[in-house]
């Protein structure tokens, strides 16, 4: 199998940036504004945000839902496909809390919430959709 075919690749073309995960795991949560994502991810420039965000709505992973109003509001969901990728999500999770050295420098993000939660919070949402 060369790197083209390779399933993972397929993935990483698809969740990988330094962003997206992040972004996946807090819409796995709820929907949100792109405003509070900023908020929960303050180390993301607004500009790679909007960009992470386009990439994942290109990729049919997260849905774009534009209100009329005024001023207008706009909310990023998980897509159907991009539910498909909450067991990724989990993985990560458990991981990352099994494996707290290999963390990239401890203390530079805001943590997202506690593995344990974030799992409880994933795999309810993932019941319930």
């Amino acid at each position: 199998m060369n790197y083209n075919d390779c399933p993972v690749t397929t993935t990483l073309e698809v969740i990988g940036g330094k962003w997206k995960p992040i972004i996946l795991h807090y819409l796995a949560e709820r929907p949100r504004r792109s405003g509070e994502l900023a908020r929960l991810i303050p180390q993301a420039s607004g500009k790679m945000l909007t960009q992470q965000l386009r990439e994942l709505e290109r990729d049919r992973i997260v849905r774009r839902k534009v209100y009329s109003e005024v001023p207008p509001k706009v909310e990023y969901s998980l897509s159907p496909l991009g539910e498909t990728l909450r067991p990724i999500m989990i993985a990560m999770c458990v991981w990352g809390e099994a494996n707290p050295k290999s963390r990239v420098a401890k203390g530079r993000f805001r943590p997202l919430a506690k593995s344990r939660d974030s799992i409880s919070r994933l795999s309810t949402a993932n019941s319930a959709a």
